[in-house]
């Protein structure tokens, strides 16, 4: 059988997969969620979701470095990775174990593609189909929700020591655009560039995301006293999990709306 992934690279199996290897978090609680969890032998360790779910398979390291004696061992039929999440390096090691559909996200439309293509490549369609509907739905909803809201300028930080920030060009500049939220840095050539503290007083509001760098309580209580901002701690999964998070993500950011009115209000 053959398929093309994201990148329009044509992958070739000789067989339905029911050994995989993923090496993305937000796809492999996607796989789990299509039904296959008994399929997934390997993961890595930031595959936190389903909760518990990594202590049950093999973990391989991380989404930048794996062990690849570790996998080649699991005898995986196919390999999952992504294109920002995974390196090219990486990619064409794992070629010479398996076959390795890369994903390349940056819209929620490239997300529903790439659960039509699980469902595809997994025979499971009909459960594709109808996550799609799910999310679809949502989506719908919550642009209804969101349409009379005013725009408000955010900085979406991912990084401390040196600041980061989600820059243009990326799954979470995609749904910051969906939530009115204008992204002071989304002129920045870099898709993550560093900023300093000072670059930050030009958003209305800084987001603080959960992940990758685990910003806590006190550093919202730290740079709202040093630039008199709004600062708010937000879910970084998220903003930056795509596949079946969505459905629940367009919720928590009705939830996080609400909260920002609340604080105009007050």
């Amino acid at each position: 059988m053959r398929f093309k992934d994201q990148l329009h690279r044509e992958i070739e199996v000789f067989q339905e997969p029911v050994r995989i290897v993923s090496l993305v978090p937000s796809q492999t609680e996607l796989l789990v969620d299509l039904g296959l969890s008994n399929r997934i032998v390997g993961v890595t360790k930031f595959c936190v979701h389903p909760e518990g779910f990594k202590t049950t398979k093999t973990i391989v390291g991380g989404t930048k470095q794996v062990h690849f004696d570790t996998i080649k061992l699991l005898r995986p039929d196919l390999i999952i990775c992504n294109k920002e999440e995974n390196t090219k390096e990486m990619v064409v090691t794992l070629e010479n174990i398996a076959p390795v559909w890369v994903s390349d996200i940056y819209t929620i439309e490239d997300t529903l593609k790439m659960i039509r293509q699980f469902g595809e490549l997994f025979s499971v369609k009909e459960k594709a189909e109808e996550l799609i509907r799910k999310i679809e739905t949502e989506l719908v909803n919550f642009q209804k929700y969101i349409h009379l809201r005013p725009i408000k300028k955010v900085a979406y930080v991912i990084w401390k020591n040196p600041y980061m920030v989600a820059g243009a060009n990326t799954f979470i500049d995609h749904l910051l655009k969906l939530n009115n939220f204008e992204n002071v840095f989304s002129k920045k050539p870099s898709r993550y560039p560093e900023v300093l503290e000072e670059d930050l007083k030009v958003a209305d509001i800084l987001l603080l995301a959960t992940e990758p760098f685990p910003f806590k309580n006190k550093d919202v209580l730290e740079l709202k006293n040093t630039l008199t901002k709004e600062v708010r701690l937000v879910d970084g999964e998220y903003f930056s999990w795509y596949g079946s998070r969505l459905v629940n993500a367009l919720s928590y950011f009705k939830t996080l709306h609400y909260l920002l009115l609340l604080i105009c209000i007050l």
